[in-house]
């Protein structure tokens, strides 16, 4: 009996493609609705999404022949990945794909920021040239704390490699992952060394709301934060006041604790936060390139290939 792959998002056709050439019945359905999904899913055994809803109990039960989600991004936390473990579905994810463009993304953001490059745009946009105003400062001889060490981690490591910079890494659940583009280090080493801090980590439980106002109290200097992460890790009213405080000379979020409008604007912080010429904001495009949208299902599709 063919089995069924359902696609509710927008992929990539290479997955699709590929899928088919392993003998599946793929019906790619980018438009449908989570009811529509929950409606006939029971019918299939893989289902491949990037982030339109949550696959969740209500539809894991509902999936009654479900053996595979396959995730065209990074991150599981739209997946109730322990649910999805006791029902013996297989998880496929892609942090292959997009961690070139997610180590570009934060590298650009920080040279942005230290280098004014928004601000002095908008000034000589609106008249105003100010050269003092907009005096930058050099990555090299500075330290990067890099939290998490991973595909995005380490894409980003490599990619400060040219910029004779002291890359440190700490990550909770791995040891001894030193190399030639960074040093292990402890949180404390981290809290104490860094002039620049990257998140890499994922949302889970442990890392909701991780970087708070007492997060930021224990660094020894001032620093500039690059979150291309997950926005619910950081909260922004803490980022804000670390701002207003001098520990924070520059943000650069391509994430937020609230995302898309009108929800972000609703936010108490979003003024303050777009009024804020300390902080560069863009829309989760992180790991979003017309080249990862490619890499990803390539790297997914290779992926099912091994379940087999």
């Amino acid at each position: 009996m063919i089995k069924k792959i359902l696609i509710v998002d927008d992929l990539h056709p290479v997955f699709k493609e590929n899928a088919i050439a392993m003998g599946y019945q793929v019906d790619d359905r980018p438009d449908i609705t989570r009811a529509e999904t929950i409606a006939i899913i029971g019918d299939y055994e893989g289902i491949a999404m990037r982030t339109k809803f949550l696959i969740d109990r209500e539809l894991i039960d509902a999936a009654v022949k479900l053996k595979f989600v396959a995730r065209a991004g990074a991150g599981l936390d739209n997946i109730d990945e322990a649910y999805a473990s006791q029902k013996q579905i297989q998880l496929l994810n892609a942090p292959e794909g997009n961690r070139d463009a997610v180590g570009e993304h934060a590298l650009g953001m920080l040279l942005s920021l230290m280098n004014n490059f928004s601000k002095g745009d908008q000034e000589i946009r609106n008249g105003v040239w100010d050269r003092e105003g907009n005096r930058g400062y050099e990555l090299k001889g500075k330290t990067v704390g890099i939290i998490g060490y991973g595909h995005m981690g380490g894409a980003f490591a490599k990619r400060l490699s040219g910029f004779d910079v002291n890359v440190i890494a700490y990550d909770k659940y791995k040891t001894g992952f030193s190399d030639e583009y960074a040093n292990e280090v402890s949180m404390e080493e981290i809290v104490r060394q860094s002039d620049v801090l990257s998140l890499h980590i994922p949302l889970t439980t442990e890392t909701r709301q991780m970087v708070n106002e007492e997060y930021f109290f224990h660094f020894r200097k001032p620093i500039f934060f690059i979150n291309t992460a997950r926005g619910e890790i950081a909260s922004v009213k803490a980022i804000l006041n670390a701002i207003r405080e001098g520990k924070i000379l520059g943000a650069g979020l391509d994430v937020l604790q609230t995302e898309k409008f009108p929800a972000l604007a609703e936010q108490e912080w979003y003024d303050e936060l777009i009024k804020s010429d300390k902080v560069l904001l863009s829309p989760h495009v992180g790991g979003w390139t017309f080249d990862s949208y490619r890499k990803i299902s390539e790297v997914l599709a290779e992926k099912l290939k091994n379940l087999h």
